[in-house]
């Protein structure tokens, strides 16, 4: 478990440098499938259990519908809340904010790849879109550099929120290797996003 959490731990250190332009291999999942397949529960990158320790509130919140009904108004709300973060919140690695490796907070001002997923995922749940379809997920770039977005999972497929990318792409258009994400059903466990 601890070399788990450390190689997690890993893969997230590098995300603020994370490559746009990644190669997008997923041979796991069905390419023409508007929704990522999950198979089964995994580890919890470290960086999310230690937030979980610290923000017990925040992760013991109800996490709804897993799923929601795209609309334009909604489509319209997700698009300016990317932008916005994206735009106000300038990238930092959490060596250079708080001297360690890896810690997921809300960003003030700055922040890492969580860090801008989490805001996001923040901002939209208090519009009310439920938290099951609002996910954390992990991944890497071209480089194998780890990776953290928010995945927004829609009756018209799942949607992926960058801080490095600034359009809002479908998962098979983000240029990402997905490793895993939050359980839609408790936001405290993970889900594999590959076979095995």
């Amino acid at each position: 478990m601890i070399k788990t959490m450390a190689t997690a731990a890993v893969l997230l250190a590098s995300c603020v440098v994370a490559n746009a332009n990644a190669l997008h291999l997923n041979p796991a999942q069905p390419g023409s499938a508007a929704n990522m397949a999950t198979f089964g529960r995994t580890s919890v990158p470290i960086g999310h259990y230690e937030y979980c320790q610290k923000y017990q509130d925040r992760c013991s919140l109800q996490s709804g519908d897993p799923q929601v009904e795209l609309s334009r108004v909604l489509w319209s709300k997700i698009v300016e809340v990317n932008d916005r973060i994206n735009r106000d919140v300038k990238p930092l690695t959490d060596m250079q904010i708080f001297g360690v490796e890896e810690r997921w907070e809300y960003p003030d001002q700055v922040g890492d790849c969580e860090d801008y997923a989490l805001q996001k995922r923040r901002i939209l749940s208090s519009m009310g879109i439920p938290l099951g379809a609002l996910l954390l997920t992990v991944g890497r770039d071209a480089d194998g550099g780890g990776h953290a977005v928010l995945t927004v999972v829609t009756d018209l497929g799942d949607f992926i929120l960058d801080n490095v990318e600034q359009r809002v792409l479908r998962w098979q258009d983000a240029e990402l290797t997905y490793l895993k994400r939050q359980s839609s059903r408790d936001p405290k466990h993970w889900e594999s996003l590959r076979p095995g």
